[in-house]
């Protein structure tokens, strides 16, 4: 049992994906820090210069409960489109190109497809004989299939 968990553990694709998130957490990390630093303070000095941040008091003045703080989901915003960049330009990208090399391809765009006379079912490879769900004959396909 434990030299299936190790065989499981020591594939390659397994290794890549902790590898990864190792990455990710890294970049998470400094793309946090740069939001809470950089990119908190510019956006409070937008409202002005005694405010507490970009947002709205909805309650009594100082209860941090009902302050309404636009500024922080813009951050969080900013926060994730960097992050999602970072990824994957610094780990996706070269990942299909590794992939490729290998001969998988990883991420890639589905294939045309046709839709089954007999089922309706929408996902048929636009090549295929014969449908995977009901069993029956595909016509030749004419046209070009919808992508």
């Amino acid at each position: 049992m434990l030299k299936g968990f190790k065989n499981f553990l020591m594939r390659g694709d397994v290794i890549v994906v902790a590898v990864g998130l190792i990455v990710a957490l890294a970049f998470s990390t400094l793309i946090k820090a740069f939001t809470d630093f950089v990119i908190n303070p510019i956006i409070a000095r937008a409202q002005g210069s005694h405010s507490v941040g970009l947002g709205w008091q909805l309650g009594r003045a100082g209860n941090k409960a009902t302050y309404l703080d636009i500024g922080s989901f813009i951050s969080v915003v900013i926060y994730f489109i960097i992050f999602m960049a970072v990824v994957y330009f610094l780990i996706v990208v070269p990942y299909k190109h590794y992939s490729a090399r290998r001969g998988s391809l990883v991420f890639a765009e589905p294939g045309p497809v046709k839709t089954c006379p007999a089922c309706l079912s929408e996902d048929l490879p636009a090549a295929a004989a014969k449908c995977r769900y009901c069993g029956t004959e595909q016509p030749r396909a004419t046209g070009t299939p919808r992508p």
